[in-house]
């Protein structure tokens, strides 16, 4: 039997969500993933990777992707994209971020108790849909 890869302690190589418009992704997450320490490192005409500043792997954690069997993108019913922030004011930036770039509110920043006492958290939708969150677990 053959042993598994290393994985480093990472759980995930990466999380794909879908965009039927790459230029309209490409301006909301440039925006909204900058006040998490995140910057745009792959740049495709049907995909885009974002990684922490400084990455230097070969493949980026998170991807936006027009579907590759050419149908609509689709939000999933249940699915949140939850990114760790380093501190309370980033997640504002977030949330502010993607007001400004035509986002949806999902849920407003603030503490979430019946998580944790820490947990501060912002919810978002993006222009296709996807629930995306940001979250910092220290307190302040």
């Amino acid at each position: 039997m053959s042993q598994p890869a290393p994985t480093d302690g990472r759980v995930f190589s990466h999380v794909t969500i879908g965009s039927a418009d790459i230029p309209r992704a490409m301006r909301f997450y440039d925006a909204v993933l900058a006040p998490l320490g995140l910057e745009r490192v792959r740049t495709f005409r049907t995909a885009l990777g974002y990684a922490p500043k400084g990455f230097e792997g070969l493949n980026a954690p998170f991807w936006i992707l027009r579907p590759y069997d050419r149908k609509a993108a689709s939000a999933g019913n249940g699915v949140t994209v939850a990114f760790t922030a380093p501190h309370r004011a980033a997640i504002d930036a977030f949330h502010a971020a993607a007001m400004a770039q035509g986002g949806a509110d999902e849920g407003a920043p603030g503490i979430r108790e019946h998580y944790h006492p820490n947990y501060y958290g912002a919810y978002i939708r993006d222009p296709d849909g996807n629930k995306i969150c940001a979250v910092c677990h220290l307190a302040p």
